[in-house]
C-alpha cells in the first residue's frame, strides 16, 4: 500500500514537472511568436511608407520617417502587451483576475504615471501639431541636434558630437525647428585697413556671382551687404545667403574658401596685430 501511494506520488509530481516546464515552453514560444508578429509587421509599415506614392499617400520624408517610426512603435506595445496577457493566462491567471488585479492597481499606478501620461499626451500633440518630425533640426532647451525618433514618450536628437539625447516629452516646453524654411548663411571676413576697399568689394561680389551659379542649396544670395565694423588695424565685411535647411553652414565654408583664393589671387593680405613696445629707463 505504501508502495502504492509513493508511486502515485511520484507520478503526480512528475506530471506537475512536465507541466511546468511546458508552460515555460509555452511562454517562450509565445515571445519568439511576438518578435516574429513584430518584425513582419514592421516591415510591412516600412514599406507601405517606402512605396506610398503607389498607394496614394503624399507625405514628405520628414513625416513619412515620423510616421513610420510611431507606428512601429505602437504595433511593438501592442503585440507585448497580448504576448505578457497570454503568458499570464498560460500559467493559469484568468483574465477575469488580470482585470481585476489591473483595476486594483490602476489608482496606485495612476499616482506614479502621471508624467508617463504627461509625456504620452504631450507626444500626441507633437505629431498632431507637426511642431517637428525626423531629421530636422531642433532646439529643446540646452540641447541641440538632429531628430532621430520621434515617439509618444520620448524625442531622440542627436548633436554633432554624435551624443544621442532622449528627451521625455512632457518635459518639451520650447522648440525651436530650425528646418522650416530658408536658413541665413552669415560669413564676416576681415581684411586690413590699408587695403582697396573697392577692389575688395569687387572681388567679393565676383565670388558672391560665381557662388550663385554653383551652389544649388543656396537659396537667395550671396549679397554683399559691405562694410560692419572698423577698427584701428583691420576693416570687416559681411556676406549674407540664405539656403535651404541644414546647408546654411556648408554655404558658409563655401563663401570662406572661394573668397579666400580670390583674395590671394588679388593679393589681398589679411590684417595683423600691430604691438607697441614702450622701453622705459629708469631715470
Amino acid at each position: 500500500m505504501d508502495i502504492k501511494l509513493m508511486m502515485n506520488k511520484i507520478l503526480l509530481e512528475n506530471e506537475k514537472i512536465i507541466q511546468v516546464l511546458w508552460d515555460i515552453v509555452m511562454i517562450i514560444i509565445i515571445f519568439i511568436l511576438a518578435k516574429i508578429i513584430t518584425s513582419i509587421i514592421k516591415k510591412l509599415i516600412g514599406n507601405i511608407f517606402k512605396h506610398q506614392e503607389k498607394i496614394g499617400i503624399q507625405l514628405s520624408e520628414q513625416k513619412r520617417k515620423t510616421l513610420a517610426e510611431l507606428l512601429k512603435n505602437v504595433t511593438m506595445y501592442v503585440v507585448y502587451f497580448i504576448a505578457i496577457i497570454s503568458a499570464l493566462q498560460t500559467l493559469g491567471i484568468k483574465m477575469q483576475t488580470i482585470l481585476a488585479v489591473a483595476g486594483a492597481a490602476s489608482v496606485a499606478i495612476g499616482l506614479g504615471a502621471q508624467s508617463l501620461i504627461k509625456d504620452v499626451i504631450s507626444g500626441f500633440f507633437i505629431l498632431f501639431e507637426d511642431q517637428f518630425a525626423v531629421g530636422d533640426y531642433v532646439t529643446i532647451g540646452l540641447m541641440s541636434g538632429v531628430v532621430e525618433v520621434v515617439g509618444l514618450r520620448i524625442t531622440k536628437i542627436r548633436d554633432f558630437s554624435g551624443d544621442l539625447h532622449i528627451i521625455p516629452n512632457g518635459s518639451i516646453l520650447t522648440v525651436t525647428n530650425k528646418s522650416r524654411g530658408d536658413m541665413r548663411a552669415l560669413v564676416d571676413i576681415q581684411v586690413s585697413n590699408t587695403e582697396d576697399l573697392d577692389n575688395i568689394l569687387a572681388v567679393m561680389n565676383r565670388v558672391a556671382e560665381e557662388i550663385k551659379k554653383d551652389c544649388e542649396y543656396i537659396t537667395d544670395g550671396p549679397t554683399v551687404i559691405g562694410v560692419v565694423n572698423i577698427t584701428e588695424t583691420f576693416v570687416t565685411l559681411r556676406i549674407v545667403a540664405k539656403t535651404i535647411p541644414m546647408k546654411q553652414w556648408n554655404a558658409e565654408v563655401e563663401i570662406r574658401h572661394r573668397v579666400k583664393v580670390e583674395f590671394d589671387k588679388e593679393g589681398i593680405k589679411a590684417p595683423y596685430q600691430k604691438m607697441v613696445f614702450v622701453d622705459r629707463k629708469e631715470s
